[in-house]
């Protein structure tokens, strides 16, 4: 391991050490929460010299979530610019669905053809099982009209990226969850707002066609944008598809870093309650959705797919729906808490089933590398 990685781990550990003794002991929250922001962040770059580097946008998102708890002002306004205005938040979901785009192109929907019945069950049973899971979590835990909502909203939106990079690394029926992850793109515009509309909209007001139309500016035109981009590209430009990812995974740690801010007298009343239905909706989305399959007799591999397509939602696009909907500080909370479970549990679920699978998989792969490996896989 290089120094720099090893000091990095270090401070990390004495910054979580000294928020314990400036926070428990001497009662100094100034130092404290310093102390508590510099953490995660250093740990993320130590572990870039160890095994464990494919977790760093995983504290990436943690970071930025304690970060926007200690010092909630600084994530909200930039001298005169409300980092929460609509017109932004559409802009930064725009990239975000742009550089997921760049990483698909039109063989993603052959599966379509190839695996039907497969297809029409992991479809089917994403947008079934997670919005109607976070609907009886959201009463059961008698969360408040809004929050609540949000709830329903993340069960409701589409898989990402992620799913891709997590069926990778369990090793499962890849070819399969491509095509999920595309389709379920091309058909959130009307599952989602309809299940919002069906679920929430006692909870809050719920303009149907309004969403709709959102929805459609904030995932379907960037991603046939990426399309033609794809199909226009030129050797120039290589350098601009390389740092798609990257700029990508910023606009999701600006979402939940300006959630997190916004919603922050929320999180301290309802954070850990929040953080449990987090872990029951993804783990349901799990145990449902794998059973599903099986019930219809899909093959082991294709069940393990289904299961992390079903159990993984785009954060982003709950985050940018709720900021359209003026209520980034409510119903946009739950994917600020859920978007960094999702991501811990995923990876460990995906190992798991990578090594009780047998054969070599994306063992050792950093999240890069097996994005990277993804993104090969789809050309």
């Amino acid at each position: 391991m290089k120094p720099v990685y090893r000091i990095a781990l270090g401070l990390s550990a004495v910054c979580f050490l000294g928020v314990l003794f400036f926070g428990a002991l001497y009662k100094e929250p100034a130092a404290a929460r310093m102390l508590a922001a510099a953490c995660p962040i250093l740990l993320a770059i130590g572990l870039s010299g160890t095994a464990l580097k494919g977790y760093r946008f995983t504290v990436c998102i943690v970071a930025a979530v304690v970060a926007a708890m200690c010092f909630p002002q600084r994530f909200l306004n930039i001298g005169n610019a409300d980092l929460r205005d609509r017109h932004l938040i559409m802009a930064v979901i725009q990239l975000v669905m742009f550089g997921m785009g760049a990483q698909m192109n039109v063989k993603d929907f052959m599966g379509v053809v190839r695996m039907p019945k497969a297809v029409l069950i992991g479809i089917a049973a994403q947008f079934t099982i997670m919005p109607l899971v976070g609907f009886t979590l959201a009463r059961m835990l008698g969360f408040d009209d809004e929050i609540g909502a949000g709830i329903i909203l993340i069960g409701a939106c589409s898989s990402g990226l992620a799913s891709n990079v997590m069926v990778y690394i369990a090793g499962a029926n890849l070819a399969l969850s491509v095509t999920l992850t595309a389709l379920a793109q091309l058909v959130a515009p009307v599952l989602t707002p309809m299940w919002m509309k069906l679920l929430a909209g006692r909870m809050v007001e719920v303009e149907f066609f309004a969403m709709m139309k959102d929805i459609i500016f904030m995932v379907l035109l960037p991603i046939v944008a990426a399309f033609i981009y794809n199909a226009i590209r030129k050797e120039r430009w290589q350098r601009l598809h390389r740092i798609m990812p990257i700029l990508s995974m910023a606009g999701i740690i600006y979402f939940t870093a300006v959630t997190t801010a916004a919603g922050r007298d929320h999180l301290l009343k309802i954070g850990a309650l929040l953080f449990m239905a987090a872990a029951l909706h993804n783990t349901f989305g799990y145990i449902l959705g794998y059973w599903a399959a099986r019930l219809f007799r899909l093959d082991r591999d294709s069940c393990r797919t289904v299961a992390i397509e079903v159990g993984l939602q785009n954060g982003g696009m709950a985050s940018g729906i709720a900021g359209t909907m003026g209520k980034l500080a409510t119903v946009g909370l739950a994917a600020a808490i859920f978007s960094p479970w999702m991501n811990v549990s995923g990876s460990i679920l995906a190992n798991y089933w990578r090594k009780h699978k047998g054969g070599k998989t994306g063992t050792g792969q950093g999240l890069h590398g097996v994005e990277a490996m993804v993104c090969e896989e789809r050309r």
